[in-house]
């Protein structure tokens, strides 16, 4: 398989290649930036070969063909080991970055797990990952310790308007400014050079130009000089409509000002150098370094003998001053030497000779105590956790290359830090691998989601937490898992609330107020923030949801007070199609004469043969069961009834409704309890009206306490003003 195709092939291309340091005076960026970039950036869309078809040849002879070639330019002030502090800086700015652009999703439902499943892979994972793990890989580079970023080239930059310009070749390398890795002795600085002339088309021909090239060549030799000529657009600005150099610029700097003044002449130029310093200078130096070196140590330290020789015989690393990451090697020894033979056969894709090499400076490193060099060469060590992080991203990309999701999981925990942020990430992408798993593994992704939201939370990513706590929701709706959806809801009640969006806060926080499983201090804590949020929202809710108190609509009672019988008063709620069935048996029915006024009314109702008979000002009473379902006490006030009046009609529903409604104050007692305040209503009954359009009725108001898991059956009356049949 072509590792361009893969996800670690992709990023090893991307990552695991030569880098070129870069001299050069202030008058060639001057020149650059007139189009609004930097050396390096102009030349850097250049530098990534696709199909770049050089032979190469294993130190074995083996021929084969370079497909895929990149190079990494670094000026010589930013090859040196990237500041914690800053590194942290920009992983945090990039998990920022990645929030604000998900901010128009916060307002949506989140989607069912349903439709998550059905997601492709791409879809499933954010994309802003790829971003985050290429910073941590980038955050442990430049280490003494391993040649991948230690510059196999060192490309000089002057300008034809220099003075004396081969004085300035000569001076850029000689230079106190050059890396701390050259002057520590950890790299060869006997690297491969060439010369590069810059001229700017703006300040007039090239004949001078050409002249130093002349120069150039003599004094350097004529392979290692080239010039390059920039800035040929005289008259007007070239627009570019895929600018190539938009994804390599991360500042302000508006994308049709890059590349300006560079027409299809320069871009040809650009190309012309990059391709020949890679497929005529840099690989060919590489394989080279590579057959030398690798016949060096094949002469001395590998075969039996020479194996069994060093293993009874090597002495640790005695001579050299100790570090806190174990003993200093020098470019020139020969364990030195045996990790650039790896490292460079790695970039060239000998992947055979670069492992045996690993495995047998590993031995020299564990007899040395050279921990954090012995940990390089493994999958995971236990010491350098930055390295075992870039390692474990390595190895989770192997593993899914090959569909082991679960596997990948596990090693995104084990490389989860002790920085909260980092920890986030790694547990998100975790969960992702789960949900990738056959058969999915549910509850782990649900629960791993969980744990990331509550870091997210806790490093004030609140739109990260929404996200991952969101996601969690539509694995346990539905479930009895009530604690972990509590804790869910009520952290997303929170982060909204934070973020001022109170309504979607209050939605949330309605979830975990009946929360008779929690104990008291849970309880409280639930129901102060959800008041919390009430308060700062500033208006007032109508809340059609809330299960504060809990209401038994199976316990629904009606009982009309209509006197006609001195019965027990349970005698009151039997049916009236009983009392009209006793009554028919008594009294005929004579249809050519009326009775009374009960008969008509029966002939006006064919169609609701159970509803009661009620008159103007019979009071009715409704009786249902309120439970406080909270270790809180709780007063709930101003109980009233809402009654739906009616037309008689065919379609009409004769099923009883109910429903609660509240507005919401508090306030507390000094045994830190809640006091809530609610104008409750409830809808107990359809009335449906029978002669007047104007009919009306009064209403009773019912105020009640309710202790800490106390039920408590409620009245309350209405009075009919006019004649109604009631359901």
């Amino acid at each position: 398989m072509d590792p361009a195709k893969t996800s670690l092939g992709k990023m090893l291309l991307e990552e695991i290649t030569p880098v070129v340091m870069v001299l050069r005076t202030p008058l060639v960026e001057e020149s650059c930036l007139k189009n609004s970039l930097s050396f390096i950036e102009m030349l850097s869309p250049f530098c990534d070969f696709n199909n770049i078809d050089v032979p190469v040849r294993t130190s074995s002879d083996q021929p084969y063909r370079l497909q895929k070639f990149k190079l990494r330019l670094f000026y010589e002030s930013d090859i040196k080991q990237p500041d914690i502090v800053v590194a942290k800086e920009r992983l945090k700015q990039v998990i920022t970055e990645a929030g604000e652009k998900d901010r128009s999703d916060l307002s949506t439902d989140p989607l069912d797990i349903s439709n998550i499943l059905a997601s492709s892979k791409s879809e499933i994972s954010p994309s802003w990952f790829e971003i985050f793990n290429k910073e941590l890989v980038r955050a442990v580079s430049f280490s003494e310790h391993e040649a991948f970023d230690h510059p196999v080239a060192c490309v000089s930059v002057v300008s034809s308007k220099d003075e004396q310009p081969i004085n300035k070749f000569v001076d850029l390398f000689n230079t106190n400014k050059l890396p701390s890795l050259l002057n520590d002795g950890a790299m060869d600085p006997k690297i491969l050079k060439h010369y590069v002339l810059v001229h700017d088309n703006k300040d007039g021909p090239s004949e001078k130009a050409t002249k130093i090239l002349t120069e150039m060549k003599n004094t350097f030799g004529f392979n290692g000089c080239h010039l390059l000529c920039i800035n040929s657009s005289q008259d007007e600005q070239v627009e570019h409509q895929d600018n190539p150099w938009a994804p390599y610029k991360f500042d302000s700097s508006p994308s049709q000002d890059l590349g300006r003044y560079l027409n299809i002449d320069d871009f040809n130029e650009i190309k012309d150098l990059i391709q020949e310093l890679s497929s005529k200078h840099i690989i060919p130096y590489m394989e080279q370094r590579v057959r030398v070196l690798n016949q060096q140590i094949s002469a001395t330290r590998k075969g039996f003998r020479n194996q069994i020789k060093n293993l009874w015989w090597r002495k640790g690393k005695e001579d050299t001053p100790d570090s806190s990451n174990g003993p200093m090697y020098t470019y020139s020894s020969v364990e030195s030497q045996i990790r650039v033979l790896g490292d460079y056969a790695f970039m060239l894709g000998d992947y055979e000779l670069a492992l045996s090499n690993y495995r047998l400076i590993s031995t020299d490193y564990k007899i040395d105590k050279a921990w954090k060099r012995y940990a390089g060469v493994q999958k995971l060590g236990s010491s350098g956790r930055q390295y075992a992080t870039r390692c474990g991203l390595w190895w989770i990309e192997m593993l899914k290359m090959k569909d082991q999701f679960k596997e990948a999981a596990t090693v995104y925990f084990r490389i989860c830090s002790e920085e909260l942020l980092h920890s986030a990430v790694m547990l998100e992408q975790a969960s992702y691998c789960y949900l990738l798993s056959q058969p999915p593994m549910l509850h782990k992704y649900g629960f791993h989601l969980v744990l990331s939201g509550d870091r997210y939370k806790k490093c004030d990513q609140i739109k990260h937490a929404i996200r991952t706590y969101r996601n969690a929701v539509s694995v346990y709706k539905g479930t009895p898992w009530s604690y972990i959806k509590d804790h869910v809801h009520f952290h997303i009640g929170q982060c909204y609330g934070f973020l001022g969006m109170y309504d979607v806060a209050f939605t949330h926080m309605l979830e975990v107020l009946a929360c008779s499983h929690q104990s008291k201090a849970t309880q409280e804590l639930f129901l102060r923030e959800f008041l919390q949020i009430v308060q700062k929202a500033g208006k007032t809710f109508e809340v059609l949801t809330l299960q504060l108190p809990v209401i038994n609509t199976s316990s629904l009672k009606v009982d009309f007070e209509d006197h006609r019988t001195y019965a027990l008063p349970g005698s009151t709620s039997v049916k009236e199609s009983v009392w009209r069935s006793l009554e028919e048996d008594m009294i005929p029915s004579l249809p050519t004469a009326r009775t009374n006024w009960l008969e008509l009314q029966s002939k006006l109702l064919p169609k609701h043969k159970e509803s009661n008979i009620c008159v103007a000002g019979e009071a009715i009473k409704i009786a249902i069961e309120f439970k406080n379902p909270l270790e809180i006490p709780i007063s709930i006030s101003s109980v009233s009834l809402i009654c739906e009046l009616s037309a008689t009609s065919d379609e009409m529903n004769s099923d009883a409704s109910c429903s609660t409604a509240g507005i919401w104050t508090n306030e507390e007692h000094e045994n830190l309890s809640v006091i809530l305040t609610a104008a409750n209503s409830i809808l107990l009954a359809n009335c449906r009206e029978i002669i007047s359009d104007t009919s009306s009725f009064s209403l009773s108001e019912v105020n009640i306490s309710l202790g800490g898991g106390e039920a408590n059956l409620v009245s309350a009356f209405f009075e009919l003003l006019n004649e109604f049949a009631v359901t």
